[in-house]
């Protein structure tokens, strides 16, 4: 099941939408978003998507949102990829490394990445290209100099981990699914119990911030643009 969770200006989490399929699949992405869409939300409003590194994700999103969108990765899938890629003994140094570079400045912040890569790359190439990949989104919440508190849930995928666990639980009571139609129809109602128990992101009253920037992002696009063609 791939499911879209959106977070209100008032912080509260909410599901916009689901659909039966696999988020590697381009065509089943670009439908959930589409449909999120066409049931009122306005597609030409700047926004944060927090994903992972799946391509599709990523394609259906410039699709039907635009290409203008920041986009960060989500940072714990990628801690988790370059060690898997290293020796146990090497872990705990590397994942410190990588985490206090979140802590600094965007630019700072990816070059210590790089520099880390450079100390690698001897014993290690296939960690190295795993380090690399999508490096700048990595620190798009650096780079909109976002309060640190939101480190935790958008620049990673962990606020989509509540919503998952609440769904176990009444579908694992399912002893015989009979069809796709029907996993839906039990995803969906798991999903529905939990809006009753909805919860706020954390650092949910500087949300504004976040609006600020994607509007002042939009604002500086639309400036470009009319020098562009004037």
């Amino acid at each position: 099941m791939l499911v879209a969770l959106g977070v209100e200006a008032e912080g509260y989490q909410h599901v916009p939408g689901l659909r039966e399929g696999s988020r590697e699949n381009a065509t089943v992405v670009k439908d959930l978003l589409t449909d999120i869409v066409s049931r009122g939300r306005d597609a030409q409003r700047r926004r944060l998507f927090v994903i992972d590194g799946s391509k599709a994700l990523r394609r259906a999103i410039d699709e039907v949102f635009g290409t203008a969108n920041p986009l960060p990765r989500c940072r714990n899938h990628k801690i988790r990829k370059v060690l898997d890629d290293l020796p146990k003994d090497r872990h705990d140094p590397i994942r410190c490394a990588m985490k206090a570079a979140f802590q600094r400045p965007a630019d700072q912040g990816i070059a210590k990445w790089k520099k880390l890569s450079e100390w690698l790359m001897p014993e290690d190439p296939s960690a190295v290209e795993s380090l690399r990949e999508g490096l700048e989104e990595r620190f798009t919440i650096n780079r909109l100099e976002l309060p640190s508190q939101w480190r935790r849930c958008l620049a990673s995928t962990h606020i989509i981990e509540f919503p998952n666990a609440g769904i176990r639980p009444k579908t694992g009571r399912v002893t015989r699914g009979r069809d796709g139609p029907m996993v839906l129809r039990w995803t969906a109602s798991s999903l529905v119990s939990l809006e009753k128990r909805r919860r706020r992101i954390l650092g949910h009253q500087q949300l504004w911030i976040l609006e600020a920037k994607l509007q002042d992002q939009n604002q500086q696009q639309n400036v470009a643009r009319k020098i562009k063609t004037a």
